[in-house]
């Protein structure tokens, strides 16, 4: 992962009003551990007070991951964007970009927080260009509904890790981040479009299987390295334990990762 200068902790730039969004959890699925730890609304954290900076310099895992998390929701409101182009119908464009715009708003909500914290938005979200570009540069979907498996599948796996991340993160820093890995309606989008597809043309479901496996594979990856490398987003396991408690995390994931396969109506 290349490696840029840590954001600097005693710039604060003006606050600005945040966005509320909802669990994220599978269509027809009771939330369990990985879908049900969210927060308040965003505006109702971070000590009721949008002007207040925070008294302590914030601990660098926590910058990291806010840096991480941002631009991770600003590359998911331009691929919405992008693939809303590729909708087959006006009605799916519209839906598409209702998603790309609740996305923007998580975007506005983290970077309201670093905000608060005195961090300089841009700086925190530097380290993450790079890698996530490349991460997304390798797995560009090729066609409608390669796009919607992206981003149910390979997003929601990136959510469940950032949400395993983020218990350990102190307040309201936590509740903020937790709040804003909700779902922004992509997924029940995605499984009925999938299902349809593969009713109407039952081979595309091998196709859509292998690349899903694909992204899994490469989601797990950069996941990975974040877990095992401490110059790659420095703290944010800490409290983890041993490599007994990190297989978990991955045990947890992967399991989520396979109730969604099967609403997809693909195998594992």
């Amino acid at each position: 992962m290349a490696q840029t200068s840590r954001p600097p902790v005693g710039t604060v730039t003006p606050p600005s009003s945040t966005a509320r969004s909802e669990p994220r959890h599978e269509p027809g699925e009771t939330p369990g551990p990985l879908d049900s730890a969210t927060g308040p609304a965003p505006a109702q954290i971070a000590g009721q007070d949008s002007g207040a900076v925070s008294a302590r310099p914030p601990d660098q895992a926590t910058v990291d991951l806010l840096g991480l998390l941002a631009y991770g929701e600003l590359t998911a409101f331009e691929r919405l964007a992008t693939d809303a182009r590729m909708s087959p119908t006006i009605g799916d464009k519209i839906a598409l970009a209702r998603m790309a715009a609740a996305e923007f708003a998580h975007f506005q909500a983290i970077s309201d927080e670093l905000d608060r914290l005195g961090v300089d938005r841009e700086l925190a979200m530097a380290p993450f260009i790079a890698p996530l570009t490349a991460f997304h540069n390798s797995t560009a979907p090729a066609d409608w509904l390669e796009s919607l498996v992206k981003a149910y599948v390979g997003d929601n796996i990136a959510a469940d890790f950032h949400r395993e991340i983020a218990t350990r993160l102190p307040s309201p820093s936590r509740e903020l981040v937790l709040s804003v890995l909700g779902d922004t309606g992509h997924a029940a989008f995605a499984v009925e479009r999938v299902r349809a597809a593969i009713s109407a043309n039952p081979i595309v479901a091998g196709r859509l299987a292998l690349w899903a496996r694909r992204l899994v594979s490469e989601a797990l990856t950069q996941a990975q390295r974040v877990g095992v490398d401490p110059d790659a987003l420095t703290g944010l396991l800490v409290g983890v334990g041993d490599l007994d408690a990190l297989a978990g995390i991955f045990n947890r994931i992967m399991a989520a990762h396979g109730r969604r396969m099967a609403a997809l109506g693909l195998s594992a």
